[in-house]
């Protein structure tokens, strides 16, 4: 999976154009970042600018826009209704896949030891970067703001825990932590009264609603605080409007920690009130972008209310979440420019897989060197994880047999994501080969240029070589799947199965050529013998399993 980290910087600049421009350049010149979003607002003078990308190439961009905010963002000049400590007030980092909140921790600590370093700025961490319980909280950690932090740094309680213990005048002081995504979320219902809408929204929202007597006086513990009654959804806020564009009044939520509280959990909690309340829920929208596992998790949600199985690809699970979430009842819902990981991968990361059967098999019979067996090694394997994914949800939804969906689900998933990440290593070998190729062309004049030369093609030839090891690996991996749903898939698609036994056999045979005229190239000895032996070993087993498989399939038809 992808590394995806987004960071959610506010500056204390909301008004100059020319200011925000240039702290936004900054960020999008690095390589790597894509740059999301760009929101200021004159009102607060502050603005939130989103971006993503690899870890590395985040935290550069960080890095950027807390040096050119701290050149052109004078806070002794700074008004504005936001509270805010510094230039750069907060940098939120929000891990969005493929990477852990600790690994996140960890990028945190390095960008704001460098920011101490280099610029000079006290740094605070906050959230799950914090380093203590007291400084968990980032409204904790502002208090007193800008012009309290003269005194405040001070305290010992309060040294930064990067950057000098110094008031630092003109940037301020910073804020930098790692925190849960945070989804902008609104379920739309079939009335206009706003009282109903809040009498939803205090049903679902973790701070539910203030407790009265019978003649409407609140009801206070004994400290003097209002007496409260939870609400469903923990890690939820939420309040009732009317949209006057819309013409009906919404539940309109933030969903601070969506793995606690997942889309899906809030739509349907809000569904299960409003039913309550003699209202429908129409669908829903989602203000801003969303990860790619929400929709994808909301789509499994749906499908295993309907007991039916899970096991399908990604796209399709995506498509049905969107669905089930009338995330399209408003405008037209495009996963392209609403999914995070989309939008950061762009239109062309697999030109070969996009294209249509007749034109992946034109470009292959070209007089192009790629895409060559590299590549159609390894959409054998997807298509051989594919008929395997089929069988099991042919089974799942076969009558009778409802009491088994779990099960062939459970066949259905690992096979239906090997075959994306074969799809995926489709265009990869081809990649690996330009890069080979790029390598081999680089200038040799010098003795410098000889060494980065030989450099880079003994790491490219390694690269060349890595690719269709791993797709061995992969398409191996389905014959566990591939042997029960031969002796407990829907017998009628038996042959389906053996076909998805030899299309994986032939994936790895093909594959395995590949990886040893790669290894020709190669100079480190070391990585050349490890390389065969895993050749050798998962050759021999797939030939041994193609037999066998085969032989079962053979016995089922007879």
């Amino acid at each position: 999976m992808k590394r995806v980290l987004e960071c959610v910087p506010n500056f204390s600049e909301g008004e100059d154009a020319k200011v925000i421009q240039q702290i936004a350049d900054a960020i999008a010149a690095v390589e790597g970042v894509k740059l999301l979003n760009v929101d200021p607002g004159k009102s607060t003078n502050r603005t939130v600018i989103t971006f993503a990308g690899e870890p590395e190439a985040v935290i550069e961009g960080a890095f950027q826009g807390f040096k050119i905010a701290s050149e052109l963002i004078d806070m002794r000049k700074h008004k504005g209704e936001h509270p805010r400590m510094g230039a750069t007030d907060v940098c939120p980092l929000v891990p969005i896949s493929g990477i852990t909140v600790e690994e996140a921790v960890k990028y945190a600590h390095i960008l704001a030891e460098r920011v101490g370093r280099e610029l000079n700025i006290p740094v605070y961490l906050y959230e799950y970067a914090a380093q203590s319980p007291q400084r968990k909280s980032l409204a904790d950690i502002r208090a007193g703001e800008y012009e309290g932090f003269e005194h405040k740094i001070l305290l010992p309680e309060w040294k930064p825990d990067y950057g000098p213990q110094d008031f630092n005048a003109v940037s301020g002081q910073s804020v930098i932590g790692v925190r849960d995504i945070l989804i902008a979320y609104n379920v739309n219902l079939n009335t206009t009264s706003v009282r109903r809408a809040n009498s939803v929204a205090f049903d679902v929202r973790e701070a539910g609603r203030v407790q009265t007597d019978a003649n409407g006086k609140t009801l206070k513990d004994a400290d003097g605080n209002p007496l409260r009654t939870p609400g469903t959804l923990k890690h939820v806020r939420a309040i009732g409007w009317y949209i006057e564009e819309f013409g009906f009044a919404q539940v309109s939520m933030n969903l601070t920690n969506t793995r606690e509280t997942p889309l899906h959990i809030a739509f349907d909690e809000t569904e299960k009130s409003c039913i309550r309340r003699g209202i429908r829920v129409t669908g829903s929208e989602i203000v801003g972008l969303v990860p790619k596992q929400a929709l994808i998790d909301a789509g499994k949600f749906f499908l295993q209310k309907q007991n039916r199985s899970v096991g399908l690809p990604e796209r399709e699970l995506i498509r049905i979440g969107i669905k089930s979430l009338g995330l399209d009842e408003l405008y037209p819902f495009d996963p392209q420019k609403k999914v995070i990981e989309y939008v950061l991968e762009g239109d062309n990361t697999a030109p070969l897989v996009n294209l249509k059967v007749n034109e992946f098999v034109e470009t292959v019979s070209s007089e192009s060197p790629a895409p060559g067996g590299g590549s159609v090694a390894a959409l054998c394997g997807a298509l051989g994880g594919a008929l395997g994914a089929m069988v099991a949800n042919l089974s799942a939804n076969k009558k009778g047999w409802d009491d088994k969906v779990t099960f062939f689900s459970e066949l259905a998933e690992p096979l239906v994501r090997n075959q994306e990440r074969l799809l995926r290593l489709v265009d990869e070998d081809t990649q690996a080969f330009n890069r080979v190729m790029e390598a081999y062309r680089l200038p040799k004049a010098t003795e410098a240029e000889k060494a980065l030369y030989a450099e880079a093609v003994e790491k490219a030839n390694q690269g060349a070589a890595n690719i269709p090891l791993l797709v061995m690996e992969t398409a191996f991996s389905n014959y566990e799947w591939l042997e029960k749903l031969i002796e407990h898939g829907n017998p009628n698609s038996i042959t389906d199965v053996g076909v998805g036994v030899l299309c994986t056999h032939a994936c790895i045979e093909g594959a395995a050529l590949n990886v040893e005229i790669n290894l020709s190239s190669v100079q480190e000895e070391t990585f050349k013998v490890q390389a065969v032996e895993k050749v050798a070993h998962l050759r021999l087993e797939s030939l041994q399993l193609q037999t066998q498989l085969l032989g079962k399939v053979r016995q089922k038809m007879a």
